[in-house]
Order: C-alpha cells, then sequence, then structure tokens
C-alpha cells in the first residue's frame, strides 16, 4: 500500500489508536470467555459477534460512501476469510487461558508465518536477514510456550498453543490479502470479508449458541465496532506512511494489552513473559524493516491480529 500524501504524525496516531483499539478487542473476548459477565460463551460464538457487528459498521459505511463493491476474486476472499475466522476463533479461546500480553505478542508471529508461506503461495525469495528475523522472533515464541528447559521449570503452558495456531492462520491469511491488495478497494475486501466471515461462523453458531446476556450483548458489539475501527484506523495510517516507519508503531498493541490485563484481571507479566515479548518484537521490527526496504510494501492491512 503506497501512501496518497506523507503525514507522519497522522500516521503515528492512527496507528496507535488502531493498536489500543486491537488489544480492546481481545480484553472483551478475554471478559465474555471468562465468565466475568455471566456463563462463558464459546470463542466461536464470540468470534460470530465480531464479524455480526463489523458486518454492520461496514455495510453502514458503504451504505453512504457507495464504493464499487468487486467480487471477481471470490474464492480467494473466500479463503482468506476462512483462515480469519479461523485465527480470531482460535485467539479469542487462547486469551481465556494465558495473559493477554502472552497472546498479543505470540500474535505477531503472524508476518513471520506470512513470510514463510509467500515462498510457495507467492513465489517469494527470502534473504538471510528476513531467515534471521524469523528464527528470532520463534525462538521468542518457544520461551512464551514457557519449555521448562528454557525457563527453568516453568510449565508448559499448552493454552499458548492456541495463539500459536491463531498467528499460523492469519499468517495465510496475511499471505492471501497480498493478493487481494491493488486489485480492489480496501473498504470493498473489508465489507467481502466480513459478510462472508459472518457466514461462516453463524453456521457453526448452530452447535454453540447460547442466549448472552445483556453485558455480553454489549461487550459483542464492542469488539466488532472496535475491530472495524481498528482495520480502518491502520488503513488510514499506511495511507499516510510507508509502512517501514508506521508498521513498527503497531507493537503498541502489546503496552495497550498488558495494560488492560493489569487493570481488570490484576495479570502483571512476569519476567518470561518480558523476555518472550521482547525477542519476538525484535525479530518482528527486523522483518517489517526488511520489508520496508523491499520493492513490495509489507505487510498489508491486518484484520483480526492483537
Amino acid at each position: 500500500m503506497t501512501p496518497t500524501h506523507e503525514n507522519r504524525p497522522a500516521a503515528i496516531a492512527f496507528m496507535l489508536l488502531a493498536s489500543s483499539l486491537i488489544a480492546g478487542t481481545t480484553l472483551l473476548a478475554k471478559v465474555i470467555g471468562t465468565g466475568v459477565a455471566g456463563d462463558p460463551l464459546h470463542p466461536v460464538q464470540i468470534a460470530h459477534g465480531r464479524f455480526l457487528f463489523a458486518w454492520i459498521a461496514v455495510a453502514v459505511t458503504a451504505t453512504v460512501l457507495r464504493p464499487k463493491i468487486s467480487a471477481k476474486h471470490l474464492k480467494m476472499h473466500a479463503t482468506r476469510t476462512l483462515f480469519g475466522a479461523t485465527g480470531i476463533t482460535l485467539l479469542f479461546a487462547a486469551v481465556a487461558f494465558i495473559p493477554l500480553s502472552d497472546a498479543t505478542a505470540i500474535s505477531f508471529l503472524n508476518p513471520v508465518f506470512a513470510m514463510i508461506l509467500a515462498i510457495p503461495l507467492l513465489g517469494e525469495r527470502v534473504g538471510p536477514i528476513r531467515w534471521a528475523a524469523s528464527a528470532v522472533a520463534l525462538v521468542g515464541a518457544v520461551v512464551l510456550l514457557r519449555p521448562g528447559f528454557i525457563t527453568g521449570g516453568a510449565p508448559f503452558n499448552p493454552m499458548a498453543l492456541l495463539a500459536l495456531c491463531a498467528a499460523v492462520s492469519m499468517g495465510i491469511e496475511i499471505t492471501i490479502i497480498k493478493l487481494l491488495t491493488g486489485r480492489e478497494s480496501p473498504l470493498s475486501i473489508l465489507f467481502i470479508n466480513n459478510s462472508i466471515g459472518l457466514a461462516l461462523v453463524t453456521t457453526a453458531l448452530f452447535f454453540v449458541w447460547q442466549v448472552p446476556t445483556a453485558q455480553q450483548w454489549g461487550a459483542l458489539a464492542g469488539i466488532g465496532f472496535m475491530m472495524a475501527a481498528a482495520q480502518t484506523c491502520f488503513i488510514q495510517a499506511m495511507r499516510r506512511a510507508e509502512a517501514s516507519f508506521v508498521v513498527p508503531f503497531s507493537y503498541a498493541t502489546l503496552v495497550f494489552a498488558t495494560l488492560y490485563d493489569t487493570v481488570a484481571f490484576q495479570t502483571r507479566p512476569d519476567g518470561i513473559s518480558l523476555l518472550g515479548a521482547g525477542v519476538i518484537i525484535a525479530g518482528a521490527a527486523l522483518l517489517a524493516w526488511r520489508e520496508g526496504r523491499a520493492p513490495r510494501p509489507f505487510p498489508p492491512p491486518p484484520q483480526d491480529k492483537p
């Protein structure tokens, strides 16, 4: 995505706002998934709320702006949405069991998996710097999984694997978005994504549905509207500065997630969390810097990462 006009302060502001909103969606997902606002809802039902209310927000916007909605690449849209919906459902499941800071940090691996998948799927060539950045980030993920041989006896947390699988799914989604970027308008992509996603999770919802409380309905609406707003802010940020400059500010999501978790659940990251998150961010930042120097800007607008 090439900036339409340079405005770095505005780009930073939009990216920080997007980061705070994305962290907010995971906080609300944790509230719904841990029984704070009533009996815990299934992650599929939380994902349904995300797509339902995001679709409402995008549909209203599309009705006002009346963009050209193209469905020329419907199969590609459907595949991308399938992996995106899977990723966000797994992420919402993960935050119910592990700290928001850990889940958020692991989610930063999605561009790493996107880079790896771009080799067979897009025919991209990967140089030593990109491989090194990916290796660094993956080491951070291993730390956050807390194997005893690294953490001095800290127990392995299998629930962290949910966040890792979410990052893989979102990495595949990013790879497909690369193919869509430039072929269709951002609003068209968002509308089709949320429409297909809503259809997919509505089908799965029949197997796990339970009546949400009034508080849970409010939280579900908040997740959907906040995600739609975050996507819009991310696109606006990318239009005002090069990816290599603005993408590193998205790592503020981890700061917001940690702050929200501390305030809402009194959960503070321990030394292992700080170490693992720091290593992942270092690798992801190096990868973002390297991709920003490549002819093709990276990454394209993310849809559901924390």
